[in-house]
């Protein structure tokens, strides 16, 4: 801001603004925001992060809509430290802000926070290979849990519902909560299709799509 004052030959920072309005412009979500550059001008890294003067901007603008792009597209998920080695800034209170908001999801993770897509089906997908790159991969007890959150990850949701209280069946006394904090689910969705299951209520989805197997034979009507 002093350099473009300087330019200008002014002290108010409208006049600056008042100029830069029109220009497609960033602001650098490192140093409070206070290094701008023409949008034109950044070389982008494959995360959309680059580093100019000092500063660091985002392909997305602001940190707090660049960290929810990040979280989505990574393969597990962040945990903060991971987080801040991409982004070289601190991001705990950003991350608490968009997790309040809905625009992330946070959950325990071997007494870690971690966070992934606000999304249901795709946070499955990064909870279970987090499973597998978590310490203790070689333990066949991890391998179990990390398996069974890829299989539920690859489920539609009444299959979700019924593989989930199935494990509570076997599961027994306290299945219900155990599972629900194993899959990222409410307890009372385990207990639906725990219930479902003993109750013989479950829809059967069609096997073949529409139109496939053989055709369909016409009955020929006897000629007189």
């Amino acid at each position: 801001m002093p350099e473009m004052k300087a330019v200008l030959g002014t002290q108010a920072d409208m006049t600056v603004f008042r100029k830069l309005a029109p220009l497609d412009h960033l602001t650098s979500y490192s140093h409070r925001g206070s290094y701008y550059t023409l949008r034109s001008i950044p070389r982008f890294d494959e995360q959309g992060i680059w580093l100019g003067r000092g500063a660091w901007f985002s392909r997305q603008g602001t940190l707090l809509d660049t960290i929810p792009v990040l979280v989505k597209a990574a393969a597990a998920g962040y945990l903060a430290a991971e987080l801040e080695t991409v982004l070289h800034v601190p991001v705990k209170d950003a991350l608490r802000q968009l997790a309040l908001a809905g625009r992330i999801h946070r959950e325990d993770f071997q007494g870690l926070y971690l966070y992934t897509a606000q999304e249901r089906r795709r946070r499955q997908e990064q909870r279970a290979a987090r499973q597998v790159l978590g310490p203790g991969a070689e333990d066949p007890a991890h391998q179990q849990r990390a398996a069974m959150v890829l299989f539920y990850s690859l489920l539609d949701e009444q299959q979700r519902r019924l593989y989930a209280g199935v494990e509570s069946l076997q599961q027994g006394h306290g299945g219900d909560r155990q599972l629900a904090e194993f899959f990222g689910l409410d307890e009372e969705t385990v207990a639906r299709g725990r219930r479902e299951l003993l109750a013989g209520q479950v829809q059967r989805a069609r096997v073949r799509r529409a139109g496939g197997g053989r055709p369909r034979a016409e009955k020929k009507r006897p000629t007189s």
